[in-house]
């Protein structure tokens, strides 16, 4: 048999599912309704330079690397979905010899490049995943859920592919009570970039492409936007999983695992202190780890 990314993936979709690629190209599900959020996405993280730039500089780190290791362990001889894989910086930094290793974006030109990593690439909406359910031992999401207009039903969507026994791991989406800024703790947020480029400070990003960034960023616009534990364990919970919340700071690593949340930049401890928001509580770090496994 052709070992083209449709066949690898053949066995695991779903009997209904309505998907193109057996010339060997990328497999792609028909999208119905392509929401400007989808757009959004689809158009930054396969820009040319934009996509690479975030494939070189994002989720990189030997924390991140630290933390999702110590959080999953291997990845040999797994089979691993990546939703929101993007251009592929996940394994690009973790490593290992998956089973197989699927990655799931919506941008077209993302997947290109998340194939030369090592991914087994389709395009899909992850709201409407086109596979069977329990067939994998780990299903992750990084940076992922917050990007997605309904983020609820992606994590259920996520839940439903893993096998019993198996991890459903998600990280670095924005935490709610951390980013609920007020006040002149918002007005300092917002004046950051121009004072970034007054200063010709490493920070700066032209603002064609921090805008184009922001409009991906659907549940981390405004004050008010971001994730809560309530959504994992709503979602979660009800399809049989075991869910542990880890908040944390982005430059910690395994020791999140030990309930430390680490330390905030000085930036954004000023704008949360002036907002009335306490930066040395969990509720005020950046982002919040999922671990949830699904019980036997």
């Amino acid at each position: 048999m052709e070992d083209s990314a449709f066949s690898r993936l053949k066995p695991y979709l779903a009997s209904d599912a309505m998907v193109n690629g057996e010339g060997g190209d990328i497999p792609t599900c028909p999208i119905p309704v392509f929401t400007k959020g989808m757009q959004a996405n689809s158009f930054f993280f396969g820009h040319p330079k934009w996509g690479k730039e975030y494939f070189e500089s994002s989720h990189r780190s030997e924390p991140f690397k630290e933390r999702w290791q110590a959080a999953m362990g291997s990845w040999d001889d797994k089979i691993v979905v990546d939703i929101g894989c993007g251009p592929g910086n996940v394994y690009a930094t973790l490593g290992g010899l998956p089973k197989l290793l699927i990655g799931v974006d919506i941008s077209l030109s993302a997947l290109n490049m998340a194939r030369e990593v090592g991914y087994t690439p389709i395009l899909s909406d992850a709201h409407h995943l086109p596979f069977i359910d329990g067939f994998a031992d780990i299903v992750v999401a990084n940076a992922t859920i917050h990007h997605c207009d309904d983020m609820g039903r992606i994590l259920q969507e996520a839940a439903r592919l893993v096998r019993p026994g198996g991890l459903l791991f998600t990280d670095q989406d924005p935490q709610r009570t951390a980013w609920n800024l007020k006040g002149v703790g918002l007005f300092i947020r917002d004046i950051r970039y121009p004072l970034y480029r007054l200063l010709r400070s490493k920070h700066y990003i032209p603002y064609e492409e921090r805008y184009a960034r922001w409009k991906t960023e659907i549940h981390n616009q405004r004050p008010g936007d971001g994730i809560t534990p309530s959504v994992y364990y709503e979602a979660l919970e009800p399809l049989g999983f075991e869910v542990k919340l880890y908040p944390h700071s982005h430059d910690l690593g395994a020791e999140v695992l030990e309930g430390k949340n680490g330390r905030n930049s000085w930036r954004l401890r000023l704008s949360q202190r002036l907002s009335g928001i306490n930066p040395d509580t969990p509720e005020a770090a950046q982002s919040i780890m999922c671990i949830a496994r699904r019980i036997g």
